[in-house]
């Protein structure tokens, strides 16, 4: 029996499990203790776990207008990437399934990330991405870019305070932003699917 408790979502890999929804496997099988998770609220909570919520402010108190949250069947929303040396993407021959590591540096986040890559274009150096948590760097060999740009980001927006506005720059969260700080981006296309509201983000910055 385990504690009613949240995880945060983050799949930040402290714990020791790949994902969030690894720990919990975990959990339920007696292999692992809430304490294990650095996210863990001592205090005893009064919900079953279930995803994470999202309450339109980031850590800091600055308010954001929508989520970003990932398309169907995807672990994250997609995050367009460019190295500060972009030709290490052709040098490096990066691909389709390889794993990159480096901080975005260009929007000014202090943490370094772990990416999936989806598509690499060794012309414009431009790479198509998951964010995956930083325990799949432990597993496997990494080109390790060290710093990057954002480009854009594509996902499905899930409206709080306000919905995603075109030509516009907005307030928006990374659902799985392990810091919890909104970003904010210019709203470069939206398209109304069953699957709810997909948008491209472009120009990322943290202000």
């Amino acid at each position: 029996m385990i504690p009613q408790w949240i995880p945060p979502g983050k799949d930040c890999g402290a714990c020791g499990s790949a994902t969030c929804s690894d720990f919990i496997v975990r959990l339920e099988s007696g292999a692992a203790k809430t304490e294990l998770c650095p996210y863990y609220l001592k205090e005893k909570m009064s919900v079953p776990l279930a995803k994470p919520t999202y309450s339109g402010v980031d850590v800091t108190g600055k308010e954001y207008d929508f989520v970003l949250l990932p398309f169907p069947g995807e672990p994250s929303a997609r995050k367009f990437v460019v190295p500060f040396r972009a030709d290490l993407v052709e040098a490096w021959g990066i691909k389709k399934g390889d794993l990159v590591t480096g901080r975005p540096a260009g929007p000014g986040c202090p943490l370094y990330h772990a990416l999936r890559v989806l598509s690499a274009n060794p012309v414009t150096g431009v790479l198509e991405c998951h964010t995956v948590g930083p325990m799949e760097a432990r597993k496997e060999d990494a080109h390790d870019v060290q710093a990057y740009h954002v480009h854009a980001f594509e996902g499905i927006a899930n409206p709080l305070k306000k919905q995603p506005v075109l030509g516009t720059r907005q307030y928006f969260l990374p659902g799985n932003c392990m810091i919890d700080l909104a970003h904010t981006a210019l709203v470069n296309m939206i398209l109304k699917k069953p699957s709810g509201l997909h948008v491209r983000l472009e120009d990322i910055r943290i202000l």
